[in-house]
């Protein structure tokens, strides 16, 4: 069962992807920095826990697809559950029915991975399926339209851990009746600005990434291997479907492609700030993937100079976002 005339959205970042996928069926076609702005996607999260060598760091939002929905008055119909049997049958209903459906997952189950590593919050849309195999749309670095074996499925959408959830599947309803982006844009912009600039906790926001400029140091002294894991932060940093910079750059495409569209100077010099910040983040993972071992000190002391300038030229480009209020 494929779904006839299916056309594959193709990005970089899996979330961006499988929204950009459920919206192009409904005739709803938007480019990938512009899902990413209206999903309110720019912030950060530093996470440490137990098991990891060194913290993971995020560059995105928890909640861009509600976010995206709620900015554009649709509606996003979201699914779970623990049985195996529903959870295929809640994928199976709105495919036979001609709409892909989003999943969320841990790739590391899926066959056309080759770096096998466990992420539970992967995405990807899914528009049919055979006798033995599911047909999916992933990121254009991993192949975009795709398949992956039933089996292999299965064990993806029901897996345990950090990030999983319970079988999700998700669609969009509504996109007819889609609220107009001149009118979507301003209130996404200072609503993703509100929360980088107050988050509940340190670990998040820009003082996520003042707290990250600090104990970065502490990595060098900690990690068993400082060359492998410096080197993996860097990757997931610039290459882990985050469009490079951390999602800055997305982000700096977003703004400017709003700015073009509402006429504003303020979302272009928005831009032009971000493309600064994209360029730091590009090179804070370049002198990451130079640690070689404990003794690069100074390295790390420049990255962690260079994490603390991003911290303030975001908090004070999100500020102005925030205050720009009607006069985007």
């Amino acid at each position: 069962m494929i779904i006839p005339h299916f056309s594959p959205f193709v990005g970089e970042h899996c979330e961006t992807t499988a929204l950009g996928n459920l919206l192009k069926h409904d005739g709803l076609e938007l480019t990938e920095p512009m899902l990413f702005g209206l999903g309110g996607g720019l912030g950060f999260i530093y996470w440490k826990i137990k098991t990891m060598p060194v913290p993971f760091l995020g560059g995105r939002t928890k909640d861009l697809s509600r976010n995206l929905c709620r900015n554009l008055g649709l509606t996003l119909v979201e699914r779970e559950t623990s049985s195996l049997k529903t959870a295929w049958e809640q994928v199976v209903e709105p495919l036979e029915s001609g709409k892909p459906v989003g999943l969320q997952l841990d790739c590391y189950h899926l066959d056309y991975f080759t770096r096998k590593i466990h992420f539970a919050g992967h995405h990807v849309a899914m528009y049919g399926f055979d006798a033995t195999d599911a047909y999916l749309v992933d990121t254009r670095p991993q192949g975009g339209a795709t398949k992956t074996t039933l089996q292999s499925l299965a064990r993806a959408r029901s897996e345990k851990g950090p990030m999983s959830a319970r079988n999700r599947s998700y669609r969009i309803e509504g996109t007819a009746n889609a609220r107009e982006l001149r009118a979507a844009l301003p209130t996404a912009i200072r609503r993703n600005a509100a929360e980088f600039l107050n988050p509940p906790i340190q670990n998040l926001g820009h003082l996520g990434i003042l707290k990250t400029s600090r104990e970065i140091k502490a990595w060098l002294r900690s990690s068993p291997d400082p060359k492998a894991d410096f080197s993996h932060t860097a990757a997931m940093m610039e290459r882990a479907g985050t469009g490079g910079a951390l999602f800055r750059n997305l982000y700096r495409d977003f703004l400017r492609e709003a700015g073009n569209l509402l006429g504003s100077d303020r979302l272009r010099e928005a831009s032009a700030s971000f493309a600064e910040i994209a360029g730091k983040w590009t090179y804070v993972a370049g002198l990451f993937e130079r640690v070689a071992g404990p003794q690069d000190t100074a390295i790390v002391q420049e990255a962690s100079d260079t994490l603390a300038w991003i911290s303030e030229a975001e908090k004070q480009a999100m500020t102005k976002l925030h205050e720009s209020g009607a006069e985007l």
